[in-house]
């Protein structure tokens, strides 16, 4: 499907795009459940569950416009039979109109024991990303022919690295991460175009459960991401656990967007979860808001091994 730029309603839709990429200068996909999907972000994650296990994510941004990004992702951990090492990988696949990324990484984690219930890990991250951008596809304005929008920016193999720490107890977590160290320019094989198509982002990450009753539990979380010339966006939610089987909440990405939470767990195995987002910006007259499904699975092979309820 082609992304067209329509002379009216394209040139608005346009300069609010450049208007949002200039102000976030961000790369890197975001996630709304951002607290069950870190190991994207922050390598030393990977063996928190202490089981092996995958989670799958489907994000559509702006839904109903053509050319809208749609992120997937998938990843899995495990730990070895030396229970302070545990390895994992992501897939990711992100598209923008015909901008294409696809990020294979692995994990590696490594945790002391700070006292009887807290733990640090501290991880790798290592990989590569291909990205491709086929600029021939674009439709122009009538009689507009300009020549950096010929060829297609396509780089097979871009590797790259990250690190972070991560320090968690039973009921709260904090986390630094970085996880892509290289800043990677993408080229293309016609009048040297070229972008900066990797930045480095840094991310803090934190949460705490409290106990509201009985069988109501409440989790405030925060995620803090940051580029290079680009101001600090923050996501904000509060979510409440019931039973120890459903999660409802809400979340706020600073001048970006309000969302709707929701996750069911089932015999602390399988976890499906679903947000939605609504912009507060001015792109909500464009697009039906944002749709995101997340799924994971949880593997214990021991029947003895005492499973506790997993908050993050």
């Amino acid at each position: 499907m082609k992304f067209k730029l329509h002379i009216n309603r394209g040139l608005v839709i346009l300069i609010l795009i450049l208007a949002t990429n200039a102000s976030f200068a961000q790369q890197d996909p975001m996630y709304t459940q951002y607290f069950f999907n870190t190991q994207t972000i922050n390598p030393a994650y990977t063996g928190t569950w202490e089981s092996m296990g995958f989670m799958a994510l489907a994000r559509q941004q702006w839904a109903s416009w053509d050319g809208a990004p749609e992120t997937y992702t998938f990843s899995f951990q495990s730990p070895l039979k030396n229970e302070k090492v545990a390895l994992g990988f992501n897939v990711i696949s992100d598209k923008l109109g015909f901008e294409k990324r696809f990020g294979v990484f692995a994990d590696y984690s490594y945790m002391v024991r700070l006292g009887e219930t807290a733990k640090l890990r501290m991880g790798l991250k290592g990989g590569f990303t291909n990205y491709s951008n086929n600029l021939v596809e674009y439709t122009l304005y009538p009689g507009v022919n300009d020549p950096f929008f010929q060829g297609e920016i396509d780089n097979k193999f871009r590797p790259n690295f990250g690190v972070g720490l991560f320090l968690n107890g039973q009921k709260y977590y904090l986390g630094v991460s970085s996880p892509k160290l290289l800043q990677n320019n993408f080229e293309s094989n016609y009048n040297n175009y070229s972008v900066q198509a990797e930045m480095m982002h840094y991310f803090i990450s934190g949460g705490l459960v409290f106990d509201l009753g009985e069988n109501i539990k409440f989790k405030p979380t925060f995620l803090t991401k940051a580029a290079w010339n680009a101001p600090v966006q923050v996501d904000l939610t509060a979510n409440f656990l019931f039973r120890e089987k459903l999660w409802l909440g809400g979340s706020y990405r600073t001048n970006d967007a309000i969302g709707l939470i929701a996750q069911w767990i089932f015999n602390n195995k399988l976890r499906i979860g679903y947000a939605y987002d609504y912009s507060i910006t001015k792109l909500q007259n464009y697009h039906n808001g944002t749709h995101e499904i997340m799924i994971s699975y949880e593997m214990r092979f021991l029947k003895e091994f005492v499973v506790s309820p997993r908050y993050f």
